[in-house]
């Protein structure tokens, strides 16, 4: 029998009831390694194939190529493993080609080394790697992420494994931006071609805001442990289909404002991006752990295709991102600086950066859809286990 069938009388018994704090915790853990290494993907790789030498639309193509593969390899993977089970072997194989090719990635283009140092074969070389990493990083995921609806039928058990998942995922990031705050706290600044080529947040805090470079890691380091704390609170919620909506309509409005303020902030009000951080870390811990959860209200009780649906959504989520990236930073490549007003403000001419635009108006329509489908749907949860917190 696969991991995703349920047996006997017992078996269904036990998946229905409350899930104890210890499974709650594995499970937790268990997608860390995902976790830290995507943090470090999407915040510093752009960062890591400029500073190497690659352009900007080179970049975008290594991104793109990544969440390509990320994007078919949910739908495969998720329909490979309804047909076949085994949820954790899915998860350790993908988790183990995780672990050898993200060290392929930051670790040099070693076709390169043999045959030339063109563009091109860098540009192919990385792009390759990327691949296999997402494969792999899709694999663990959607087998992690489908293996909620095996573990409990319980509705409130699935929203507190999804929230304690989305805290671990904080404690990971929080791993990486530490060492990265030391890491730049005490390596000297970089010139102002160099500096404009950073991730959007990396580049948006130092080049639109005239941050420190400290900032690089501060910013993202509030985001994360805003949003820890919020996933906490939320294990002791008992939820309904009415609730789920309801929270992560909040989210979405709250990224609206955030959005916002991000396009309009001056540089002289830099201080306030901490601020907003905060507020950021709130609206991606009450949008992510509802919208995952309302995946899994959509499951419910037929675990028949479960892996399948949480592949397709995640099919969407990565192409659409990886479109944006490189719509984005192709902008970037061909968009000639315009320096701020002498008073702080976005520039003399009125511009917006494409960072503004990257970070501030894509996120926050994003967000203003999602809010729009949301209060759409109908949602069904069963009312006889959403009696209690689990956690009490």
């Amino acid at each position: 029998m696969g991991d995703n069938e349920i047996g006997d009388e017992e078996d269904l018994s036990r998946v229905k009831s409350d899930v104890g704090r210890w499974p709650v915790f594995y499970y937790g853990v268990g997608h860390m390694l995902n976790d830290i290494t995507s943090s470090c993907w999407f915040t510093y790789l752009l960062l890591f194939l400029a500073d190497i030498g690659l352009s900007p639309r080179d970049a975008a193509i290594v991104m793109l190529s990544g969440q390509i593969a990320d994007g078919f390899a949910t739908v495969f993977t998720g329909e490979l493993i309804d047909r076949f089970g085994h949820f954790k072997v899915w998860h350790g194989a993908g988790s183990v080609l995780v672990a050898v090719s993200f060290s392929s990635v930051f670790g040099g283009c070693l076709p390169c080394r043999i045959f030339s140092t063109s563009s091109v074969v860098e540009t192919t070389s990385y792009s390759v790697a990327a691949a296999i990493f997402n494969m792999g990083w899709a694999a663990a995921q959607v087998s992690h992420m489908a293996m909620v609806n095996c573990i409990s039928l319980n509705s409130t058990s699935r929203v507190v494994l999804t929230s304690c998942r989305n805290a671990f995922t904080m404690v990971a990031n929080l791993s990486l931006y530490a060492i990265a705050l030391v890491v730049f706290s005490v390596i000297t600044g970089k010139s102002h071609a160099d500096i404009q080529n950073q991730a959007y947040l990396a580049f948006y805090v130092i080049q639109d805001l005239h941050m420190a470079q400290s900032a690089k890691a501060l910013v993202p380091a509030i985001i994360y442990i805003s949003s820890f704390v919020v996933s906490i609170m939320m294990q002791e919620v008992s939820w309904t289909g009415q609730r789920l909506k309801a929270y992560f309509s909040i989210g979405g409005i709250l990224w609206v404002f955030c959005g916002a303020s991000i396009i309009l902030l001056p540089s002289n009000m830099k201080v306030y991006m901490y601020v907003i951080s905060a507020f950021i870390g709130v609206a991606n811990a009450l949008m992510m752990v509802t919208a995952v959860s309302m995946q899994s209200v959509l499951v419910g009780l037929d675990l028949n295709g479960c892996a399948f649906v949480y592949g397709s959504l995640s099919f969407l989520d990565k192409i659409s991102c990886g479109i944006a990236l490189y719509v984005l930073q192709s902008f970037q490549s061909g968009a000639s600086p315009v320096a701020p007003a002498a008073d702080g403000g976005l520039s003399s001419s009125g511009y917006v950066s494409v960072t503004r635009y990257g970070l501030g108006l894509v996120p926050a329509v994003s967000s203003l859809v999602g809010v729009g489908v949301t209060l759409t749907m109908k949602l069904h949860t069963h009312s006889g286990s959403l009696t209690k917190p689990l956690l009490e």
